[in-house]
């Protein structure tokens, strides 16, 4: 993997807004672009138009998604991404999950460890090709500048206006000073967020897990009410696994194996969608989540393929609520794709602020259930992209995705018109490379989000 500086790529423009170098936009074709939310989606087709691939504009995608979307991924936040690129056989998944603290039981608001800039350092150290300080100047100047408030955090602000207005740190953030939360189009400035993210700029990532931000974190953490200590950042790492994989109609797919258990509910509805008996991802992971309850912990993805390799699925009952989330696709023009899904396992986690660094806290799974976190990539053999799909929509995300990936890889549009889910995918039915003509991204029109081409596909 190749990785330059602003100055030797000038991806995103510099540092210094005032003085940047004007980058040129690439010409044709450069890449899609999907998720819940706009402003984050404009981010990274900005820096697939500037030569970025797609592991760079995901990661600044989702650090922008820490600003512009903090209700379901605040940098508090946990998640999961597929990768893949040409010449891959099945690609990898990252998986950082919202993971709790040692001393939860003793908090009054358990949170969870930070841990969405790890697991996009990790994905964009794999398949990146720049620094990832660059990644996080764009996300750190809409902390600094302030962004409208987009219909999706609107609406969840609406959900949740009381507690949220109720203490004043998070008050100082979303209330508009007239006794009510943002509304749509209101100017979110979060200084104090901009501050994080620009030491994690300067110092790396690790700076949050094991410096000096790290230190404010927990302080303000535990302040809250969130319990955490330096230990836990220190020790709560993102892993690299194994995706499932499965071949259908000539065509390879990729999804995120557990304990991000959606894509084994996605893989498994996908296999009832294709002519085979009913099969509802919910209850899948259900059954799933019911096997591994007595494991300790521990999960064997080699389970979950020997599963689906079987199409014996485990089932269970109706899973409890779960936590809401957000999801993303990016493809670039020599199709190396990237398919994410996160969550701060509920609605703005605790409703609280870690100090001085203005992030809000994720909720911890020791007090509620996993989020279901799902992501699939298809690919014919090692050369060519076909599509990726992904969905949030709590308990339903993994039967909504595999609807949004059959539909994607036929390259139609999903039947997707009631009910709680909203999937994202991205759609190249001739393959890539040489069939970007064909490309195109689709978001669920019932929500707000953004499909966007980074450059013309005719």
């Amino acid at each position: 993997m190749m990785t330059c500086s602003l100055s030797a790529c000038g991806l995103l423009g510099g540092d210094d807004k005032a003085n940047a170098p004007r980058t040129p936009y690439l010409t044709g074709f450069v890449g899609e672009v999907v998720a819940d939310e706009p402003q984050a989606a404009l981010v990274a087709r900005d820096v697939l138009a500037k030569g970025g691939n797609a592991a760079d504009a995901a990661a600044a995608l989702g650090m922008a998604l820490s600003v512009t979307l903090p209700s379901r991924a605040s940098l508090g936040a946990g998640g999961a991404c597929l990768a893949w690129k040409p010449g891959d056989a099945q690609g990898q998944a990252f998986v950082f999950l919202p993971k709790a603290g040692e001393a939860d039981a003793q908090s009054d608001r358990p949170a969870s460890v930070p841990m969405l800039a790890r697991g996009l350092y990790m994905m964009q150290l794999r398949y990146g090709s720049v620094d990832f300080a660059d990644i996080v100047v764009t996300a750190r100047n809409l902390a600094t500048d302030g962004v409208p408030v987009s219909g999706l955090l609107a609406s969840d602000l609406a959900a949740v206006q009381s507690p949220l207005l109720a203490d004043e740190k998070t008050r100082t953030i979303f209330s508009n000073g007239n006794g009510s939360v943002l509304k749509v189009s209101d100017l979110m400035v979060q200084p104090r967020l901009a501050g994080a993210l620009e030491r994690i700029r300067i110092a790396g990532v690790g700076d949050l897990y094991n410096g000096s931000l790290a230190q404010a974190f927990v302080q303000g953490a535990q302040a809250a009410g969130g319990g955490l200590s330096t230990a836990d950042l220190r020790n709560s790492l993102a892993t690299v696994e194994t995706p499932l994989t499965l071949r259908s109609g000539g065509v390879d797919i990729s999804f995120l194996p557990p304990p991000a258990d959606g894509g084994l509910g996605t893989a498994a509805a996908f296999i009832g969608s294709d002519g085979h008996a009913t099969v509802r991802g919910e209850a899948v992971v259900s059954g799933w989540r019911s096997r591994q309850s007595g494991k300790g912990g521990s999960v064997n993805v080699a389970d979950a393929q020997a599963l689906l390799n079987t199409g014996s699925f485990p089932s269970g009952s109706a899973l409890p609520a779960l936590p809401a989330s957000t999801s993303f696709v990016v493809t670039d023009r020599q199709g190396e794709t990237v398919s994410c899904a996160v969550s701060m396992n509920n609605l703005f986690g605790t409703g609280r602020i870690a100090g001085s660094t203005g992030v809000v806290l994720g909720a911890s799974p020791a007090r509620r259930p996993l989020p279901l976190l799902t992501a699939a990539i298809a690919h014919q053999g090692t050369a060519q992209f076909r599509a990726a799909a992904t969905a949030s929509g709590q308990n339903v995300a993994a039967d909504t995705a595999a609807v949004a990936l059959q539909a994607a890889i036929a390259g139609g549009r999903p039947d997707v018109t009631s009910g709680p889910g909203r999937a994202n995918f991205v759609s190249c039915p001739a393959g890539l490379p040489g069939g970007a003509g064909k490309c195109f991204g689709w978001t669920d029109p019932r929500g707000s989000g953004l499909a966007i081409s980074s450059g013309s596909t005719k």
